[in-house]
Parts: structure tokens; C-alpha cells; sequence
């Protein structure tokens, strides 16, 4: 197979996982624009995000099963990694941006939780020797700016320290995030690391509530949302469906189909969506420079796609 063979195949698997990547980013920002409804109502950030996650628990794991087709020495050999990425991953990276939204705004949240991509590149340059070519520095650098406008720093916007050092908490989830859920090594289908991950996720969080330590409270009043009043369990079901079980599952097949650094650039588009939810759902009007900054997103994961090309077809795979 040539080289020229080889880039053309990847094509196909680029598309795809750009479009499940999408799907994830926008599927993830959904959750913070119910959950801050519901945290302003009396639901506190664990008792959220444990729905949430045993939810998309119950939904994806059926599947998660069935994709194993009896291989359970693939479960066993891979159960290091699905403990870590429920703990982390999952339950911790969820858990701080929940907490976060309790001291700041969606679209700060979101920012801060996703300099993870900055991380990803460290990790990957100090562990895999990946390191980062011109074209992928300069997209890093203009998704850099298209952030700090989203976030729009330049009209004063506080930040609290107590919720920043949460964000960074997510932050830090969200890195593990993209590496263990790249990591081509393993031979685990990528919807049972999702259904293990989730179910891990959940029992945690569940024994942290059972021993107090993670305060657990809801509310059973009504949500609004864009001026419209729901049913409590309206946005429970949506958190589960779609931002738990919809947005891990097609997370972890881009990822492994685009690679943990690509894939990590392209989740900044969840920072825009964030944005958009919180105005369409919450009244949260973003400005012209958020919309200026999230075009610069756009362009930089561009950037940063073109500078991954000899990342993912290397000339020593494609002489076969």
C-alpha cells in the first residue's frame, strides 16, 4: 500500500469521526445549560451528576455487553484502565464541572475545563514522542484566542477562584479523558470502555453518597427552561440519554477513530455549543466577541486537523 493509498483510506475514518466528535461536543454542552436550572432550584452537583451518569449507565451497558460477544479475558485485561476512567474520566470530570457551575458561568466553565487539549499534546509529546508540527501549534494558538474572546476576558468577566479551581478539577478529567479513551493498544470495543466507565462512574459516586461524603439533594419543583416550565425528570432524562450516554459513546469511537489530540481540539467546539445552549435555554446572550472567538475555534481546529496528517498516516505504516 502507498502512502498516497494510505491517506486516501484514512479519509473515510477522518469524516466519520469528525462528525461523531461533533455530535459529542454538542450532546456534552447540553448539560450544563439543565443542570444550572436545577442547581439554582436545590439539587446539589453530586445528586446531578449521579442520575446522569448511572442513567447513561443503564442505557449504553446492554449494548457495552453485547459488543464484548463473550471475550471476557478483554474486560479483565482492561480493567485497570475502565476503574480509571470511571474515576476520573467520568465521575470526576463530571462532578467539578458541576461544582464549578455553582461559582461560575457556563461558557467560563467550559473554557477553563477545556484547556485540557493543551494538556493532551504535553502528554502525548512526553509519553509517545507525538510531538506537535507548525501547523498544529499555530491552530493551538489561534483556538487559544477564539477562547479567551468566548470567554471575554476584555469586559471584565469575574472569575471565582473556588470556582476556577473546580473547572481546573475538570480539566484534569477531561485530559484523562482523551488519552484513555485513544489508546488504540487496547483490543476493548469502545462502547463497553464507555458502558464501564459510566457504570464505575456511578457506583462511586453513589458509595461517596451513601458514606456522606458527597452531599446528595434534590428538589421535585418544576425546571424552566426558554420561558417554559418541565417536569423534575425531564432534564434527568436528558442528562442520561443525551449528555451522558449519547455524548461518551460517540466521544470514545471519534477519539479512537481521530486520535486523542485531534479529537481533543475538535471537543472545543463544546465551549461554543455551551454558549449557544445557554442562550437558547437560559437567556445567556453571548456577544459578538464570543461569536468572533468561536469562529477563531473553528478555524484553529482546522489548523490543527492539517497539522495532524503526517501524525496519522506515518510513512513507516504506510510501506507494507
Amino acid at each position: 500500500m502507498t502512502h498516497d493509498e494510505a491517506e486516501a483510506g484514512a479519509v473515510p475514518h477522518a469524516a466519520a469521526g469528525l462528525g461523531l466528535a461533533l455530535v459529542s461536543a454538542f450532546a456534552f454542552a447540553l448539560s450544563g445549560a439543565l443542570a444550572r436550572p436545577m442547581l439554582d432550584s436545590g439539587w446539589s452537583a453530586g445528586a446531578i451528576v449521579l442520575v446522569r451518569i448511572a442513567v447513561g449507565a443503564l442505557v449504553v451497558l446492554p449494548f457495552g455487553l453485547r459488543a464484548v460477544h463473550g471475550r471476557w479475558h478483554l474486560v479483565r485485561r482492561a480493567a485497570p484502565t475502565i476503574l480509571v476512567y470511571g474515576m476520573l474520566a467520568v465521575a470526576g470530570a463530571q462532578f467539578f464541572y458541576f461544582s464549578s457551575l455553582q461559582y461560575l458561568q457556563v461558557g467560563p466553565a467550559l473554557l477553563i475545563e477545556y484547556t485540557a487539549p493543551a494538556a493532551v499534546v504535553l502528554w502525548m509529546w512526553l509519553t509517545r514522542g507525538q510531538r506537535p508540527g507548525r501547523l498544529t501549534v499555530v491552530g493551538a494558538l489561534v483556538c487559544a484566542i477564539g477562547l479567551f474572546l468566548v470567554l471575554d476576558l476584555v469586559t471584565g468577566v469575574g472569575l471565582d477562584p473556588v470556582g476556577v479551581l473546580w473547572a481546573l478539577g475538570a480539566m484534569t478529567g477531561a485530559t484523562a479523558y482523551f488519552v484513555i479513551s485513544g489508546d488504540d493498544r487496547s483490543e476493548l470495543p469502545s462502547i463497553t470502555l464507555a458502558a464501564g466507565g459510566l457504570v464505575v462512574g456511578a457506583a462511586a459516586l453513589g458509595l461517596l453518597g451513601l458514606v456522606g461524603a458527597l452531599p446528595m439533594e434534590a428538589a421535585t419543583g418544576s425546571q424552566a427552561y426558554a420561558g417554559v416550565d418541565v417536569a423534575w425528570w425531564v432534564p434527568l432524562v436528558l442528562l442520561g440519554v443525551v449528555t451522558a450516554a449519547t455524548a461518551y459513546v460517540t466521544g470514545v469511537a471519534a477519539i479512537r477513530l481521530l486520535g486523542s489530540r485531534l479529537a481533543s481540539f475538535v471537543a472545543l467546539s463544546e465551549v461554543v455549543a455551551g454558549v449557544l445552549w445557554s442562550w437558547a435555554l437560559l437567556s445567556e446572550l453571548p456577544g459578538a466577541i464570543q461569536l468572533i472567538g468561536g469562529l477563531l475555534i473553528l478555524v484553529g481546529v482546522a489548523g490543527v486537523k492539517l497539522g495532524e496528517r503526517d501524525v496519522a498516516v506515518r510513512p513507516e505504516s504506510a510501506a507494507v
